[in-house]
């Protein structure tokens, strides 16, 4: 199979988004497919995985690099005739590629990851967040198929009117994230610095930024023998930093690799605080790692945690339910092993060569609407 991954963001830049992208990527290598990559310009290596790297145009918003509409778009996609183009995120760029996708006749398929909408609700945009729905409406009925991460994002598609959606979860390693990580010299020594006297550590991990609202930790002040440790960076960490002020908080800044599977593995329990997320990614890494996991019940976390038997949701408008099962888990280090064991036990199935074969199944799914529309069409 022939596919061209058409992707808002890339390497060099590190996201929820670039790292679904390499991973697929890397399957396709893997699987004896074809691909290629096309995003915008930004430094983007000019291959990778051995699949061609294509630049288009693009400007500057906030540091981050959006692609404009071009017709490049289009004459890169006839000349390489994938069989099915894959728009990841899809905004300016992806809507470009969607619609050069239907003029040529090639099915597409468009992931849904990023919660637009809430950004705009959550910066108290009200008529911004309608907008933001239209648009992403229009955007995804240029797909011939819609994954959508979690159930929750699944029925705010529907609401917003988004037909032929279909969920795809994420991916996680096994290999890298795993309880055996514990016994290491590298998470002993961390977790000596850490809590030098044995202290519960309550660890998160991810972006640094307002839409993950890590200020929710304030509302640990106070609870006995914990030390938090916040493992990312972004342009949030004045705002932490001031709420947070003289609590017990190291932070690591960003990690990745294996000094981000010992951060992981030296945490004896593992929270989310935002409620924008489409998935949550870093909760399947936790579980993997064997944690516990705390997270609002809210968007993606709701499918990846079911309350008692591997970790907790607490009510996001009441953040002294966060405070409540954090004090819960850092007194019983047994209830923490069984709910720690659960989790690994849930996401044994969710490594990336079975979430990206099933990706090819919607692959081939998207082959038969767009048949099916041409044929339509004859008729």
């Amino acid at each position: 199979m022939r596919v061209a991954v058409v992707s808002e963001s890339f390497l060099p830049t590190v996201n929820g988004v670039t790292t679904s992208v390499m991973k697929v990527l890397d399957h396709l290598r893997a699987r004896g497919h074809e691909a290629i990559v096309i995003t915008p310009s930004a430094g983007s290596p000019s291959s990778y995985a051995g699949f061609t790297v294509r630049q288009v145009p693009a400007f500057a918003y906030r540091q981050f690099p959006v692609g404009l509409p071009s017709p490049l778009v289009q004459r890169i996609i006839a000349d390489f005739a994938p069989d099915v183009v894959h728009v990841a995120s899809p905004f300016m760029l992806g809507a470009t590629a969607l619609t050069a996708a239907k003029r040529l006749h090639i099915p597409s398929v468009a992931i849904f990851q990023t919660d637009v909408a809430g950004y705009a609700r959550r910066n108290n945009l009200a008529a911004a967040t309608g907008f933001a729905w239209r648009l992403i409406k229009w955007i995804h009925d240029g797909a011939d198929v819609t994954l959508a991460p979690s159930t929750a994002s699944i029925a705010d598609l529907t609401r917003a009117g988004v037909s032929r959606v279909e969920r795809w979860a994420r991916g996680v390693d096994l290999q890298r994230y795993h309880p055996r990580n514990r016994s290491s010299d590298a998470v002993t020594a961390l977790r000596r610095e850490v809590a030098p006297h044995g202290e519960t550590i309550v660890g998160y991990v991810g972006r640094v930024a307002p839409e993950k609202q890590i200020e929710r930790l304030r509302a640990l002040r106070g609870v006995a023998n914990i030390r938090i440790v916040i493992v990312g960076d972004g342009p949030g960490m004045p705002s932490v930093k001031r709420a947070l002020h003289g609590m017990p908080v190291t932070y690591l800044g960003a990690l990745a690799g294996e000094q981000l599977a010992s951060a992981y593995a030296s945490f004896d329990l593992f929270v989310h605080t935002g409620t924008e997320e489409t998935f949550g990614q870093t909760l399947q890494e936790a579980h993997a790692t064997g944690l516990p996991v705390v997270a609002p019940r809210a968007g993606g976390p709701v499918d990846l945690v079911t309350p008692g038997l591997d970790g907790y949701l607490f009510d996001p408008a009441d953040d002294r339910t966060l405070r409540a099962a954090v004090e819960r888990l850092s007194l019983d280090p047994a209830l923490r092993a069984r709910l720690g064991e659960a989790g690994r036990r849930r996401v044994l199935s969710r490594s990336w060569d079975a979430v990206c074969d099933e990706l090819l199944g919607h692959y081939r799914t998207a082959r038969t609407a767009r048949d099916r529309k041409v044929l339509a069409r004859a008729i």
